[in-house]
């Protein structure tokens, strides 16, 4: 079959080769992909910025949607011609991670999606949503279970609560449709006056552009009447985090969901104690997380936002476009 493979870093390594068909063993799914969304995760995993050790040649992309087309002895969650998703953390199934559950996700540790066919544990797959076509179903499981974990799983989201969403990538996104359709008051920031149009068509109650106003966490607090909002969706790292805590009200959480400026941060850390401000890391959630956000999200009616649908073959053109930066998630229909 074939499957697109990184062979070394940089993109001009991304490769579409040939490799052995799968077939399930004992607990395990064979299921014909059709649509894989890719994440800015996949971006930095071609960079060699997300996992410097990857070992070569891997097949690329985690969250998938296709149609179970074959079973191994002893499963019994799946039957043929189901529809199923990825789980983007392939062995976190419910609770606490243990170790490094978090991080065993496909394209990193295991072979990925991109390609004809794919065989993975049936722990690690989930029905996938009936209202959703195969390209927006692909859409969910590693940027809708992030989002959903940190504004309801951790953060436990109230109606009356008011959410900050850092720019319009898939998290954030999915943060403002899950934080609007519970009731929360929604504020987006971006740099792109377009993208925060989209998200006013998303239901956000209000925006702010954070390249003609540097100083955001002011106008935040302005529009909170200076209370400070309930929860933020970190996703720029650097010298972002500390704007987050000053716009944050009293024993309100930031969710550090991204670096995309940088890794490292100064937190004014009196301020943060003064606050008694609640600062926690969000990789991903666990599978029973991503199937409780598929049940409402089904009930919701939400359709996610595709910026663009790509062929198999036009892979890495998908992966150019990614770098682009764009409104809403990238997809590659494979089937």
């Amino acid at each position: 079959m074939k499957a697109w493979r990184l062979t070394g870093f940089g993109l001009d390594s991304l490769k579409l080769q040939d490799v052995p068909d799968p077939s399930p063993g004992e607990g395990e799914v064979l299921v014909q992909v059709h649509a894989v969304a890719l994440n800015y995760r996949d971006k930095l995993l071609v960079d060699g910025d997300y996992n410097p050790r990857l070992e070569f040649p891997i097949t690329q992309g985690a969250d998938a949607c296709g149609r179970v087309v074959g079973l191994g002895h002893g499963t019994s969650r799946f039957r043929l011609g189901d529809r199923v998703l990825t789980h983007y953390a392939t062995h976190w199934v419910d609770g606490p991670a243990q170790g490094k559950e978090s991080l065993y996700s496909l394209g990193n540790v295991y072979q990925g999606a991109l390609a004809k066919y794919l065989v993975l544990r049936e722990q690690a797959l989930v029905n996938a949503p009936a209202h959703l076509s195969d390209e927006e179903a692909a859409t969910l499981p590693c940027a809708g279970v992030t989002a959903w974990q940190a504004l309801v799983e951790k953060g436990n989201l109230q109606p009356n609560d008011t959410v900050l969403l850092q720019g319009t990538g898939g998290v954030s996104l999915f943060g403002l449709q899950i934080a609007h359709a519970m009731g929360a008051t929604t504020i987006v920031t971006s740099s792109s006056e377009i993208k925060l149009q989209g998200a006013q068509g998303l239901g956000a109650d209000s925006t702010v552009n954070y390249r003609r106003t540097p100083d955001w966490e002011k106008e935040v607090l302005a529009l909170t009447q200076k209370r400070g909002v309930d929860q933020i969706l970190e996703v720029v790292g650097g010298e972002n985090l500390a704007r987050s805590v000053r716009a944050l009200r009293p024993e309100g959480q930031i969710s550090i969901i991204g670096v995309l400026e940088a890794a490292d941060a100064r937190l004014p850390l009196f301020t943060t104690i003064q606050k008694l401000a609640v600062i926690r890391g969000i990789s991903t959630g666990p599978r029973v997380a991503l199937e409780r956000f598929i049940r409402h999200y089904e009930d919701w009616g939400l359709h996610p936002v595709v910026d663009a649908i790509y062929e198999f073959n036009d892979t890495v053109a998908a992966y150019r476009h990614l770098e682009q930066g764009p409104l809403g998630k990238v997809v590659i229909r494979i089937a």
